[in-house]
């Protein structure tokens, strides 16, 4: 089944799919949670991501973030469209500013829809440039200060991941004097590790946040 968040309010469409990632989790939280980014999308991984359920668990929560920020991968889902409306998983859709053919296409198969438009008279918190900088400049106390604030301001834990694993993936597509390649890589890799560990650690998915900042 699908959820698709949309609409030309970038800031507030990606603020509330994370959010109800957050919701989802916290009813479900031995349900396994899957993100894929736009470079993560293949035929394999939404079919792996569609069929996904185990012993343990009967349903599996997926987030697609921004599919249509990359052709090949916009295409692939809009191909596959079928096979996610037919998964037992809830998959939602982060689609800012998407195109009115695709969407179209996704409103005639989505479960339920969140469509957000940028209204100007509205203030938003807008994208959290200071989360980012903090961890390029690989300063792990400055990043923990602005996850705190993040948390205090409201965002969900979830969403701030999204952001640091982003800024990672971009890292290593366009370099960082701070980081390097392969350290950029590390930190992807090890940012996913972070969220795999967070279904069935101990601590709460916000203080483990907290913790890795500090080891940057």
């Amino acid at each position: 089944m699908i959820y698709l968040f949309y609409g030309s309010d970038t800031e507030k469409v990606r603020a509330k799919a994370f959010q109800w990632v957050a919701a989802a989790r916290a009813k479900a939280p031995e349900a396994p949670y899957v993100r894929l980014s736009s470079d993560a999308i293949t035929q394999e991984t939404l079919a792996e991501a569609a069929g996904s359920q185990g012993l343990f668990f009967s349903k599996t929560l997926v987030l697609l973030d921004d599919p249509f920020s990359l052709a090949e991968a916009g295409d692939t889902v809009l191909e596959n469209l079928s096979m996610l409306t037919e998964s037992p998983n809830p998959v939602a859709i982060l689609a800012p500013k998407l195109l009115a053919v695709r969407a179209k296409k996704l409103e005639a198969k989505a479960e339920k829809l969140f469509k957000y438009d940028r209204v100007e008279s509205a203030p938003a918190r807008g994208f959290n440039a200071p989360l980012v900088n903090t961890l390029a400049a690989r300063d792990g106390r400055a990043l923990w200060k602005e996850i705190t604030l993040a948390l205090r301001a409201g965002d969900a834990p979830e969403m701030l991941h999204g952001l640091l694993h982003w800024k990672a993936r971009d890292m290593m597509q366009k370099g960082s004097s701070v980081w390097g390649k392969d350290g950029a890589r590390t930190l992807s890799l090890d940012l996913i590790e972070l969220l795999s560990e967070s279904r069935g650690g101990s601590l709460p998915f916000a203080e483990s946040l907290e913790r890795f900042a500090l080891t940057v």
